[in-house]
């Protein structure tokens, strides 16, 4: 059943990703309204996230912000299927990589360091690996969750794979790092998944208690790689820029949760400045402290 709906769905994701951007858009509106108002995807998980996280809006403030999060998610969803065929000159046109943290990745290269990337579910995040290997000289390296669909899985590795980004499933982070350490990698960690509350370290996010995955700072700490936090901005509708911050270079000495805190209350004030594009529709708080 899966590979079916794979190959019924496989032509028309491919008809999405050559249409010109304007007429994407017009399909990502009549998505948003079937969406929200036909089949209520995740409204409820979306609202009680909205709420939980800026108690002092108003119920009217929710809703707005609320619609505005799946105007982008559906912009998000599409602008994804774009990259099975948009061109590089293109893609670093709609997705450009700021001339600071240019600087700052070129620096790094030139001193043949290695980094680890942290980041969240904010902005157009897979754009953000393509631009990065398409003008950086480190070699991605991008943690990711494999999809239970195999045939799904494989197209998303392919997209993700197009300009020269690789993959490492989760459960191999450590174990493949060690191996590539004769590279110059920057390997990239979406840090704002729900982990396993008894490994998590716990702290205060969006106003809530927020389990948080530890493996960034960890593995940072084993192979001493300098961490860079990156942020994806978006400018206006299709286009985003990314920045990019040096967040702590070994040796590291901090407590034991102290990087962990710092990348999560960076993340935080990014979803601040653009709370309509991060990823509110994920269970972001099914677990509680232990």
């Amino acid at each position: 059943m899966s590979a079916l709906i794979y190959y019924l769905t496989l032509p028309f994701i491919y008809l999405l990703s050559v249409l010109p951007f304007r007429l994407l858009y017009v399909i990502s509106d009549g998505l948003y309204l079937f969406l929200y108002y036909i089949v209520g995807y995740r409204k409820a998980v979306v609202r009680t996230n909205l709420t939980n996280s800026f108690p002092q809006k108003t119920p009217a403030e929710i809703l707005v912000l609320e619609k505005k999060f799946f105007r982008y998610f559906c912009d998000l969803v599409l602008e994804t299927f774009k990259t099975l065929s948009i061109s590089p000159e293109k893609m670093l046109k709609h997705c450009s990589l700021d001339p600071a943290a240019a600087l700052l990745f070129n620096g790094l290269a030139e001193e043949n360091k290695s980094i680890i990337i942290v980041m969240g579910h904010n902005g157009n995040w897979e754009w953000a690996g393509n631009t990065f290997s398409l003008c950086c000289k480190h070699q991605l390296y991008v943690i990711y969750h494999p999809l239970a669909n195999k045939y799904f899985n494989g197209l998303i590795c392919r997209m993700r794979e197009r300009f020269g980004t690789r993959l490492i499933p989760m459960k191999e982070t450590f174990r493949d790092i060690v191996k590539n350490r004769s590279q110059l990698t920057a390997t990239a960690f979406i840090a704002d998944q729900s982990p396993n509350p008894t490994t998590a370290h716990w702290m205060n996010f969006l106003q809530q208690d927020t389990p948080v995955f530890m493996g960034t700072e960890k593995i940072a700490k084993k192979v001493k790689y300098p961490i860079v936090f990156v942020s994806v901005k978006r400018l206006t509708r299709g286009y985003y820029t990314l920045t990019a911050e040096l967040l702590q270079s070994p040796p590291y000495a901090d407590a034991e949760g102290n990087i962990t805190e710092l990348h999560t209350k960076k993340l935080e004030a990014d979803i601040r400045s653009q709370p309509e594009t991060w990823l509110w529709a994920h269970k972001r708080w099914k677990h509680k402290r232990i």
